[in-house]
C-alpha cells in the first residue's frame, strides 16, 4: 500500500497504549498548528496512557486509516466502531 498521509511515515504521532496494543481507532485529530496527527481508541483521554510513536507504527496496526487520510489539518474524525463510517467535524 502507498504512504497517503501528510507526514512521512517516521513522523511522530500520538497514540493511546490501547490502539497500540490493538484497541481499535475511533478518534483521529489532524492539529492545524503543527500538522500532526493523534490516533486514540474514542474513551476518555489520559495522558498517561499516550505514546509518541512514528505514525507508520500505527498505520501498519490498522490499515483501515487510509480512510482518513485526507482528514484536512484542524479537523477531527470520530466513529463508533470499527468499519463504520466516519464523521469529520472542523475543529474550534
Amino acid at each position: 500500500m502507498a504512504w497517503v498521509f501528510d507526514q512521512a511515515p517516521n513522523v511522530a504521532c500520538i497514540a493511546d497504549r490501547s490502539v497500540m496494543n490493538g484497541k481499535p481507532v475511533l478518534t483521529v485529530a489532524h492539529y492545524e498548528e503543527d500538522h500532526s496527527w493523534a490516533f486514540l481508541d474514542g474513551s476518555l483521554f489520559d495522558p498517561a496512557d499516550a505514546f509518541v510513536v512514528a505514525m507508520s507504527e500505527v498505520i501498519d496496526r490498522h490499515a483501515d486509516l487510509a480512510e482518513v487520510a485526507d482528514l484536512p489539518p484542524g479537523w477531527s474524525a470520530t466513529r463508533i466502531a470499527k468499519g463504520q463510517p466516519w464523521s469529520r467535524l472542523k475543529d474550534e
